[in-house]
């Protein structure tokens, strides 16, 4: 029987993990060991900040639009609920959207969420 030898193989393995480490600094880039590790982590990293991207543009959002309001002379929560209760179907990244490129449009908008208020 003809022995099984995995040359092939692991050089495929790590050069693929050496092309997925490239840009790295020091060995990070040039040493296996240490590219795996570094790759490990990296998309470890990559992984909890595609979660994190989500929460932060979401606080973005939140900050615009309470600026927004307060120029208008309404808080953020009375905005929030007389959107909900006049039943306005526009999320926060569209209002915040409104608030920085449109301040007209925003304004009509927060004067349609007091008379709702």
């Amino acid at each position: 029987m003809v022995r099984v030898r995995h040359a092939v193989t692991t050089h495929k393995r790590k050069k693929r993990v050496l092309k997925q480490t490239k840009g790295q600094f020091a060995q990070k880039h040039t040493r296996y060991r240490q590219a795996k590790r570094s790759l490990i982590k990296g998309l470890a990293y990559a992984f909890r900040d595609r979660k994190v991207k989500k929460r932060q543009f979401r606080q973005l959002w939140i900050v615009r639009i309470n600026a927004a309001c307060q120029e208008a002379g309404i808080t953020y929560s009375r905005f929030m609920k007389g959107i909900k209760q006049a039943k306005i179907a526009v999320d926060r990244k569209m209002i915040a959207d409104l608030a920085v490129s449109s301040p007209d449009a925003f304004q009509k908008l927060v004067e349609m969420v007091k008379k709702a208020v």
